[in-house]
């Protein structure tokens, strides 16, 4: 009988096939699927490949994306930046390369011998008895333990023989020019993250497809949402700086989760206040309706969290909040080369007058006369509080609050 060794895998064009995809700007997890599936029809014997790279998240540090035959879809897992995940990090083939400045690493998982880390237990308990890893750096390593700046690739067999190491050198050779058309994409993924996170959704998007130029806008109708914390400066004198922050992310927290729920966009923080707003899209009641929608469920939130902050001995406060409907110019605004996505004219300045009146009139919601009379849907539950005289608007306004459901109800 004679004994061949596995042939040297056809790999001829995957290279282009791989720029390709990168300059296309395919998702990460279509570009991990295509190479896979190639490598793995072209004789490769992979039951496993997986890909981790650092990101910028506010909630998460790096992505992994893992892809096995047969299954219709990639995995996709990102880690958040929690202890337990820098725990898991520290005890990761990654970290031990990284730190060590290793780019290759093989283990066999087929003996009996004690596994280095955790992640290869799990893979033998599965039946796996080959795994290797390269990492592939976009610039050199940097010295701190922790950066991870380019791709981690690893794969694993249930191969018996395991890897065929020429046919493994083949696959490890690809691996910087797939890093680059990942690059490509994470970078595209990274700045929407980003610009999404500080700008707010809409305007993010705005941003991305091209509205950047200073002085471009454009006139739209909204409800506007004129967010406020009561008592904020004299809290701030007598609470800790890690108290203060805490507590304003809880809260802002609260509120982001309650706009975007009925499908509105937060624009800004201003400091212990935030302006948001309710884009026209079918009619006004409609609108207002999501605008008064999203005020009701923060009121119940931000109830539910006082009680909380209250049992628990934490700083606490009280917000105001005003709503109003007008027309608005929403775009780029400022200095050539430092801009801002917001939205400014009359209709802005009467949401501010008007969130000023909450605390005299002791109401944490008022609304004004054109949100009044367009909220069709919540009409029965709109009160008038009388004519007011407003700083900075020529004619005294009629203002509105809204009775919350249950008092309707009694």
């Amino acid at each position: 009988m004679v004994c061949t060794e596995p042939l040297l895998l056809d790999f001829d064009g995957l290279v282009e096939r791989i720029i390709e995809r990168g300059l296309h700007g395919q998702p990460i997890e279509e570009q991990l699927a295509g190479l896979a599936e190639l490598i793995y029809d072209a004789g490769f014997p992979i039951k496993q490949v997986s890909i981790s790279m650092r990101t910028l998240h506010p909630r998460f540090g790096t992505l992994t994306y893992i892809w096995r035959p047969g299954e219709d879809r990639v995995e996709y897992s990102p880690q958040a930046r929690t202890d337990q995940e820098l725990m898991a990090f520290q005890q990761s083939p990654i970290h031990f390369m990284h730190k060590m400045g290793e780019t290759i690493q093989r283990h066999r998982l087929d003996g009996d011998e004690k596994l280095a880390f955790p992640i290869l237990q799990n893979l033998r308990d599965e039946g796996m008895t080959d795994y290797a890893a390269r990492l592939v750096h976009y610039d050199a390593a940097s010295d701190d333990g922790g950066a991870l700046e380019g791709v981690f690739f690893s794969c694993a067999t249930d191969n018996p023989a395991g890897f065929h190491a020429g046919q493994l050198q083949q696959v490890l050779e690809l691996l910087p020019h797939f890093a680059i058309a990942i690059k490509s994409r994470l970078t595209l993924d990274v700045a929407d993250t980003v610009i999404r996170t500080y700008l707010g959704k809409d305007a993010g998007r705005r941003v991305l497809t091209g509205e950047i130029e200073r002085g471009s806008t454009q006139t739209i109708k909204a409800v506007i949402w004129y967010f406020d914390l009561q008592g904020f400066t004299k809290l701030a004198e007598t609470t800790s700086g890690e108290q203060m922050i805490a507590m304003l992310n809880e809260y802002f927290g609260a509120v982001v989760g309650a706009v975007e729920a009925y499908g509105g966009d937060v624009l800004k923080f201003m400091g212990d206040g935030l302006l948001a707003i309710f884009k026209f899209a079918d009619d006004d009641s409609a609108c207002c309706s999501r605008a008064i929608g999203a005020a009701d469920e923060l009121l119940g939130i931000m109830a539910t969290i006082n009680d909380r902050r209250g049992a628990e001995g934490l700083v606490l406060t009280n917000f105001s909040l005003a709503l109003h409907l007008g027309d608005l110019m929403y775009g780029n605004i400022g200095a050539e080369d430092r801009l801002d996505f917001t939205v400014i004219g009359p209709a802005v300045n009467m949401v501010a007058r008007i969130q000023t009146m909450c605390r005299p009139l002791e109401q944490d919601l008022i609304i004004s006369a054109a949100m009044a009379g367009s909220a069709a849907r919540e009409r029965k539950r709109i009160v008038s509080i009388g004519r007011h005289v407003l700083r900075g608007i020529p004619e005294p306004q009629e203002l509105f609050t809204v009775v919350e459901p249950e008092l309707m109800a009694k």
